[in-house]
């Protein structure tokens, strides 16, 4: 078999051998995927890029313990997720004073300035930014990262029928705020 077709799970279990070119091909077939998720999470590229390589070096540790119950692409993301949310807990915000704030201007378009700028893609995006964050990773994981029901509750680490009951309610939220900025003809 080549690394091409080599499974994921082939190949975590030539990286609990201790083989390196096993985590490249790894890192290869799954860096940007798990970049993309940790930004969309944490707001930060730069927070990104360091935990999405933290996520491989876990691999590289973790890779005996791996019992396969899931895909590798939803191990992975799991690791990646816990990371950013122990990583978001560390994170001290910068606060601003009052007085340094009112001194930004304040250069943002009306609604219906933003509304119309935007295409229903970017509209749509901005929606799901503005989701709680249980049903903004809900969606996340499912639309833009291709995750099934049962990987998103394994990689949030909750049951199914929760995973259906937050893709429920944020499908409803979105649906409104589509409508409310004029999308009538609802999902794309």
């Amino acid at each position: 078999m080549n690394a091409a077709t080599e499974t994921d799970r082939a190949l975590v279990d030539r990286v609990a051998k201790g083989d390196r070119a096993a985590v490249r091909l790894l890192f290869m077939r799954h860096h940007a995927r798990i970049y993309r998720f940790v930004a969309r999470q944490t707001g930060s590229e730069m927070m990104a890029d360091d935990i999405a390589n933290e996520v491989f070096l876990e691999l590289w540790k973790q890779a005996p313990s791996f019992e396969g119950r899931s895909e590798v692409s939803t191990w992975l993301l799991g690791i990646a997720r816990f990371k950013a949310l122990s990583m978001l807990r560390k994170k001290k915000e910068d606060w601003i004073d009052d007085d340094d704030a009112a001194q930004v201007p304040d250069g943002a378009d009306t609604p219906e300035v933003v509304t119309m700028k935007e295409d229903k893609a970017a509209a749509l995006r901005r929606f799901v930014d503005a989701l709680p964050e249980e049903h903004r990773t809900v969606i996340d994981l499912a639309y833009y990262h291709g995750q099934s029901v049962t990987e998103i509750g394994e990689v949030l680490e909750i049951p199914v029928a929760t995973v259906k009951t937050r893709m429920f309610y944020a499908r409803k939220k979105l649906g409104e705020a589509l409508k409310a900025a004029g999308y009538d003809r609802g999902w794309p």
